[in-house]
């Protein structure tokens, strides 16, 4: 579909979606950020639902302007994705020990690495920048330094929620392997620091929603978010890279008869703020719950634990600010989740995947989420598929 454009304050809010199928509190949210007196267009993506501070599946385009929990806590969260040379005839018939073997390897949840990961220890991975990107972890916000060694040991952990690894099948039987994280608790703090001192600036006091309070150019607030933000979402591409890293070391050891041979990684951020230019413009792009997707660029939209994910490439969309769903999207909240399913709904969604199927990971049920071949019908303008790929392991946090 194209999208559908329905009034707003300052600019018209963009839907790739029925927006008769939008929760009410989403819809008041994506109204109040159309009133902001910084916005120059307003995009919104088919997994669109209703999120903490500002819409989950939102494109946000400002000038002179960044709303910081327009960005999320999760400040550069995304995905990796890596095809193989293994195929489905060199998968084992059990699967328990190769889901055990990845979980010993990468900490997930709360969990860290007892000492720091040493990047040049991983197989051919690149490691120019490393001492550089950690000798400016000073001067982010003062009030997170006393985390800088919690930073350092959850550097290459997964974390919880919606965050996973998987190993998939793509229609040729090609196995992948795909993961998704962000900046684990280093960038929630960064966030909330600075979404608290945006809140107390004099001109965002007028605001319709205190959550859309922004940063403007030219002030030191905003100069000290900018330096932080990008840290942090430089933060969370290490933190895949060298998960993605241990991930592939598992794969080695496992298939070693096999032999492995990995192709280039395919990675993108999915909540995040990017400079870029439309009509004339240069607008700040805040994208929450959303993907990159300009012209022949790679990205990953994933379904969720039992339900297919895919590989595509963007067709350069400039209504949508060049962007694309992050995946399938919540249809429902953790805690109705919780309420409407059982485990034995999990087991039965869940067929066929080696994964959890305890209550701790209910919320996560496929049931909780949208229809991700009906969100992918939807922005047919947006991406064109390369991969259609279907898990047999997930491990989450």
């Amino acid at each position: 579909m194209s999208y559908v454009e329905i009034p707003g304050a300052r600019v018209p809010v963009r839907m790739w979606t029925d927006p008769a199928t939008v929760e009410d509190g989403a819809l008041r949210q994506l109204q109040n950020v159309a009133t902001l007196p910084w916005i120059e267009g307003l995009a919104v993506m088919p997994d669109v639902h209703y999120g903490k501070g500002a819409t989950v599946g939102s494109v946000i385009a400002m000038r002179g302007a960044v709303c910081p929990a327009a960005v999320g806590v999760d400040i550069g969260c995304g995905m990796s994705a890596v095809r193989t040379s293994l195929t489905a005839n060199d998968l084992p018939g059990d699967l328990t020990r190769l889901r055990s073997r990845i979980e010993q390897a990468i900490p997930v949840g709360r969990g860290m690495h007892t000492d720091p990961l040493d990047p040049s220890r991983f197989h051919a991975l690149p490691t120019a920048g490393w001492d550089t990107f950690w000798s400016r972890f000073d001067t982010v916000a003062e009030p997170v330094h006393f985390r800088r060694d919690r930073a350092a040991s959850q550097m290459g952990t997964l974390g919880g929620g919606n965050h996973y690894i998987e190993l998939l099948l793509d229609t040729d039987g090609a196995v992948w392997l795909t993961l998704h994280s962000g900046s684990r608790n280093i960038g929630k703090e960064l966030a909330e620091h600075h979404i608290g001192v945006a809140q107390k600036l004099p001109h965002n006091q007028g605001l319709v929603d205190r959550d859309l309070a922004v940063f403007v150019a030219d002030t030191p607030q905003m100069a000290a978010y900018r330096n932080d933000l990008f840290w942090a979402q430089e933060y969370a591409k290490y933190n895949r890279t060298l998960m993605m890293a241990l991930l592939k070391d598992v794969v080695r050891k496992e298939f070693k008869k096999a032999k492995p041979v990995f192709e280039p990684e395919i990675s993108c951020h999915h909540n995040y703020v990017a400079e870029e230019r439309y009509d004339g413009m240069d607008l700040l792009v805040t994208r929450k719950g959303a993907i990159r997707a300009g012209a022949g660029e790679y990205g990953i939209i994933p379904g969720s634990m039992g339900t297919s994910s895919y590989i595509v490439k963007g067709l350069g969309n400039t209504a949508a600010f060049n962007s694309a769903s992050h995946g399938a999207g919540r249809r429902m909240s953790r805690g109705a989740a919780k309420r409407r399913f059982s485990t034995r709904d999990l087991e039965e969604q869940t067929r066929g995947v080696e994964c959890r199927k305890d209550s701790g990971v209910v919320d996560e049920i496929p049931g909780a989420y949208k229809n991700i071949d009906r969100v992918m019908e939807q922005q047919r303008d947006l991406v064109e598929v390369v991969a259609k790929l279907k898990q047999f392991v997930c491990v989450k946090g």
